[in-house]
């Protein structure tokens, strides 16, 4: 006997291609900026905190300034979040990464709100966030 998807758990054609988009932007974000920023928030205290309260924020955004955000993945969220940050401010991961260069005690409000996110996209605030478990 054969059973059939259920449509109520399978995800359309289109939820299938934004998550998928979603899960590229993140991962593009993370190679290009959070990776060696989260790396530097380990060794430096102040980085670290600094990025903990713009992951609050972020959460906090996502949660009761979305419209709907109930209804869409955490990671969908979260690039949405991201690519409306670099599109407000005209610029991309890349250039982003090498204007901190190695600096990161010097990082401005706009990269420590990308590592933010790159922070609860990674999952490394979980025990902070216990609510975004799951995040992808």
């Amino acid at each position: 006997m054969s059973t059939c998807p259920d449509p109520a758990r399978s995800p359309s054609p289109i939820d299938a291609l934004v998550q998928w988009r979603s899960d590229r932007c993140l991962a593009r974000l993370h190679d290009e900026l959070g990776a060696p920023g989260l790396a530097a928030a380990a060794t430096l205290p102040g980085l670290s905190a600094a990025v903990d309260q713009h992951a609050a924020a972020v959460r906090d955004i996502l949660r009761w300034g979305v419209d709907g955000s109930g209804r869409a993945g955490s990671a969908v969220l979260l690039a949405g979040y991201a690519r409306g940050l670099l599109a407000r401010a005209g610029t991309d991961t890349r250039a982003m990464g090498e204007r901190v260069g190695t600096r990161w005690e010097d990082a401005d409000w706009l990269v420590l709100r990308l590592l933010a996110v790159c922070a609860l996209a990674a999952g490394t605030l979980f025990s902070t966030f216990p609510e975004l478990d799951g995040v992808a």
